[in-house]
């Protein structure tokens, strides 16, 4: 097939050259509305938090603690959550939660402090001012509590303590939990409210940490439920669903394999399979290293090359005294053949994988000698003042050629019998992998084009040969862009579209890359895309009303008068953030 590029002048356009130049030129591209995703610092952490435990409280009338009990057990999903109350009303989203809440209950000690009451767990008398009650009404010393939320705490169960009762699955007022375990262990009060402060990442499928290494301290929050690769504002780019690198067009399942198998050295495996034979002894990898069928192990042990039998010593060049093989070994013979051919066909998909990875890499390094070049052009006097679209067409012969590198592993996986045996025909694996290697080599053929141009000594040439330069970059860089596009749209509607294979899903390509999630404000809420739909939800076991705010994917602020999933958040007089061991009623009075 012809190359895009049978004529530059012929491709050009202005347009082309606009929506080139109008593009970031940072890899770091972030959209300044819109943005899918958010980064959480340590300091931002609270406050997102409190957004969804506010939009809890106030729809269902709940203390925060029960908000935060609620939240945690449907793992800070909100559409679960009101789902469950549409569905099962409030009385079960309650149960299944373990919140037990009473319209009038006395939360202080019920019992007077002159009097004395029986501990059912340490069976001693107690005066009444030692006794807690909680909220489903069991009421013991605070001894026994106390030693029973250290515990749960040490154990790593800080989210949610149940009460001491037996076969009571309420969980305590992390209030009275603050209190009683400050008293005697303030270190292990300050890791209990870290337990619940950090359980709206570690429970949150939209929100996950950052994978640095080091850590840089950082979360990200998704604002869609869209397959994506993210970068967090350390720079690190990362897949978000499986949190390893970022690796479009393959999917996550197939990058685990795929570096498990460099890793792990397993093509290793097959070459002993294919060049060596196990002694018959001691199991070893013996390899031949002459012409006479009688080999010899390392263990003393003689056997045929041929059939791996034992044998004695005694043989001829033709003849093992003793020993007959001279029937045909199929099933030895055919294993030996596919384990031939996995390891060529491996080495085909490894070694392109690798010679794009490392053009990356040098290419990455070329980006830094051209910057330079640039900066000196851009001061000196000549006609071109411009040199955007050499930037701009750096970055994006970075992000094609990492996607190009990605297409082997993922055509190794998609082509091969390891995931897709069964979905297929071998007339449509083939008919498939011919449409796709087509793709493939067009991109590859450009992004080589693409990349030759930037070698040429530019810093040098009269403005004509800029100018001439300039045009073909741009043309380059919008071809390679376009073929890019039609071999993820290949990969999605053609390849994994009529499978029914469920984790084959990939992160879709961006023009612009990977995109930059932006900071979450401390004091404001984040507004995203998507639309919410307000519905109101008849409480079954009350036979009332409740307004029910139910998000679409992300919330957002809409003319129509409907909540916010992400409302707006005040800070406190003193422009801080929200302690977490103030109650919900004192912050909305401040």
């Amino acid at each position: 097939m012809e190359d895009y590029l049978s004529g530059d002048e012929d491709i050009y356009s202005s347009d082309q050259e606009e929506g080139l130049e109008n593009e970031e030129s940072d890899s770091r591209w972030a959209s300044s509305t819109g943005n899918s995703c958010k980064v959480i610092t340590r300091e931002s952490l609270l406050v997102a938090q409190r957004e969804e435990l506010r939009r809890v409280m106030d729809l269902l009338s709940l203390r925060e603690h029960h908000a935060r009990s609620l939240l945690i057990h449907y793992r800070w999903d909100l559409e679960r959550l009101f789902a469950v109350l549409v569905e099962k009303g409030k009385a079960c989203l309650f149960a299944e939660a373990g919140v037990t809440v009473l319209e009038e209950v006395d939360f202080g000690s019920s019992v007077s402090s002159s009097s004395t009451v029986m501990c059912n767990i340490c069976i001693e008398e107690v005066a009444g001012s030692d006794v807690t009650k909680m909220d489903c009404g069991h009421c013991f010393c605070n001894e026994c509590w106390t030693e029973h939320f250290i515990v749960k705490i040490k154990e790593g169960q800080s989210k949610r303590i149940r009460c001491l009762a037996h076969k009571c699955f309420a969980i305590c007022d992390e209030a009275v939990i603050r209190k009683l375990v400050s008293k005697r262990h303030p270190d292990l009060a300050e890791k209990f409210d870290r337990f619940l402060l950090e359980s709206y990442i570690e429970d949150n499928k939209m929100v996950k940490w950052c994978p640095s290494i080091p850590h840089c301290g950082n979360a990200i929050r998704l604002e869609t439920d869209d397959l994506c690769e993210v970068e967090c504002s350390c720079g690190l780019q990362f897949c978000f669903s499986c949190l390893s690198e970022a690796h479009s067009p393959c999917s996550c399942l197939m990058w685990e394999l795929w570096t498990k198998k460099c890793r792990d050295e397993s093509e290793t495996v097959n070459w002993i399979t294919v060049h060596t034979k196990p002694c018959p002894k001691c199991h070893k990898p013996v390899e031949k290293n002459g012409g006479c069928n009688l080999v010899s192990c390392i263990c003393g042990q003689a056997f045929c090359w041929l059939c791996g039998g034992a044998t004695g010593r005694d043989h001829t060049w033709s003849h093992i005294t003793g020993h007959s093989c001279g029937r045909y070994k199929e099933d030895q013979e055919k294993k030996a053949e596919r384990a031939k051919r996995d390891l060529y066909r491996y080495m085909h998909y490894h070694n392109r994988y690798k010679a794009h990875t490392d053009s990356s890499t040098q290419e990455s390094r070329l980006r830094d000698t051209i910057k330079e070049k640039v900066a000196i052009l851009e001061a000196k006097e000549s006609i071109v003042k411009d040199f955007s679209w050499i930037t701009n067409g750096l970055y994006r012969l970075s992000r094609s050629r990492r996607a190009l590198s990605f297409s082997y592993p993922f055509a190794y996986y998609m082509f091969g019998d390891d995931l897709f045996k069964d979905e297929m025909t071998k007339e449509e694996k083939e008919i498939k992998q011919h449409l796709f290697e087509d793709q493939q080599q067009q991109l590859e053929a450009n992004i080589e084009k693409l990349s030759k141009a930037f070698e040429d000594p530019f810093d040098d040439f009269k403005a004509e040969e800029i100018t001439e330069m300039r045009m073909q970059v741009i043309n380059l860089s919008v071809v390679t862009d376009t073929l890019c596009k039609k071999m993820y749209e290949c990969i999605e509607t053609d390849l994994l579209g009529p499978l029914k294979f469920s984790c084959a899903n990939i992160a879709p390509y961006k023009s612009k890359g990977i995109e930059r999630a932006t900071e979450l404000n401390g004091g404001q809420s984040t507004k995203a895309n998507n639309n919410i739909t307000c519905q109101k939800a008849h409480d079954q076991t009350n036979g009332g009303s409740i307004e029910l705010v139910q998000p679409s994917g992300s919330g957002t602020s809409d003319d129509s008068g409907c909540s916010s999933r992400k409302r707006r958040r005040i800070e406190n007089s003193g422009g801080g953030f929200f302690d977490l061991n103030l109650p919900a009623e004192l912050i909305d009075r401040n």
